[in-house]
């Protein structure tokens, strides 16, 4: 009689035992995963960062002093006032 109680507790044992390896796998496989997109997501990061730069870089050369006054001399044909032409205000 005393083996069927042992039987019984091996069996549950075992099924714990079961559980706790799946548990495991699943455990591993899902923090692979989330490696897996964490290195996706600094790779985007980079690149973006990379980017971020190109596109400073592009403002700074777009918004030169030079390069606009080059326009609108060119394209829109202003030029810089003589002085008589200029009128101070006086903000009180």
């Amino acid at each position: 009689m005393p083996t069927h109680g042992l039987t019984g507790i091996s069996m549950v044992f075992l099924a714990l035992v079961m559980v706790s390896a799946l548990a495991v796998v699943y455990v591993k496989y899902d923090a692979r995963l989330m490696f897996y997109q964490l290195q996706k997501e600094l790779r985007e990061k980079d690149r973006l960062g990379v980017e971020w730069s190109r596109l400073q870089l592009e403002q700074n050369t777009w918004s030169s002093n030079s390069r606009i006054e080059k326009l609108a001399r060119t394209k829109l044909n202003l030029q810089a006032p003589k002085p008589e032409q200029v009128v101070y205000i006086k903000v009180k």
